[in-house]
């Protein structure tokens, strides 16, 4: 048992209290009215006892059943009530355009893949997105994986911009397929493959590209940061505190100081406790 939220719309009352149809409510200087009216308005679930019901058959008409279905599970949790808009509708049809243009050159219709090796970065980019849809799918966080697959969208598109690599562009279409199955399916069609990608297994995470090579790590002084450094993952002890103490930064404070302490917690953080 899994127990969804309600999606709510924008509802109407009159000065009597009784609804309105919210499809007929204009907004006009700050103040929403119907009929010329004034009107009060509220949030409820979408439904025809508050009248503002939303057609899925218009937003198939205006931008198809995937960008509804995309939309819809990037509203938020799905165990919880979220706020109908349609004016953000657009915003998931712009999504599944620009995977479309990741596969599909948009003046000759064919597909615009290569057949070059990704770079380790591209791997590193792929499969950080591979994980989190998988997981966040198995738990039902259905909006996260949107945004991992968004994520790999953008560096695609931006390392890309003239094609990219099929290694690349087919499991982005595995994943998006769950949620525009229309799209995936005529998207792994241009990709000249016979049979639906439906018997397609799901891409695979390789674990060790999910290993950072560098980490980020914060040099504190008496407790309060002074900087951050960027080491080698599993930098040791000495290797971390050497690094900290050659930070332009870190070294113009420390000048003429004396180190009484110096804490370093690998991976964490480096303290120097000076007087």
């Amino acid at each position: 048992l899994f127990n969804q939220g309600y999606i709510q719309a924008p509802a109407f009352t009159d000065e009597r209290g009784i609804y309105v149809e919210a499809s007929q409510v204009v907004e006009s200087g700050g103040q929403f009215l119907f009929e010329g009216k004034p009107v009060r308005r509220e949030f409820g679930k979408i439904g025809k006892s508050l009248k503002n019901m939303v057609s899925p058959d218009e937003m198939y008409q205006a931008y198809g059943a995937d960008t509804l279905r995309l939309y819809e599970m990037s509203m938020g949790p799905l165990e919880q009530s979220k706020p109908w808009d349609t004016r953000a509708v657009s915003g998931s049809m712009r999504l599944l355009q620009r995977i479309w243009r990741v596969v599909v050159d948009e003046l000759s219709g064919d597909a615009r893949v290569t057949d070059d090796a990704p770079t380790l970065a591209d791997l590193r980019v792929l499969h950080a997105a591979i994980a989190g849809v998988r997981d966040s799918m198995d738990a039902l966080r259905l909006n996260t994986p949107i945004a991992r697959i968004t994520e790999l969208t953008n560096h695609i598109t931006s390392t890309y911009p003239s094609g990219a690599p099929r290694s690349l562009a087919e499991p982005l279409v595995l994943m998006i397929a769950p949620f525009a199955p229309h799209l995936a399916e005529e998207l792994w069609a241009r990709l000249g493959h016979q049979a639906s990608l439906i018997r397609e297994p799901f891409p695979v995470v390789d674990p060790a590209m999910l290993v950072a090579d560098t980490i980020d790590v914060p040099v504190q002084i008496n407790g309060k940061l002074r900087a951050v450094i960027t080491v080698a993952a599993g930098c040791d002890v000495a290797a971390l505190e050497a690094a900290a103490r050659a930070e332009d930064k870190v070294a113009a404070s420390l000048d003429g100081r004396s180190v009484k302490k110096v804490i370093v917690v690998p991976g964490k953080m480096v303290n120097f406790l000076v007087s």
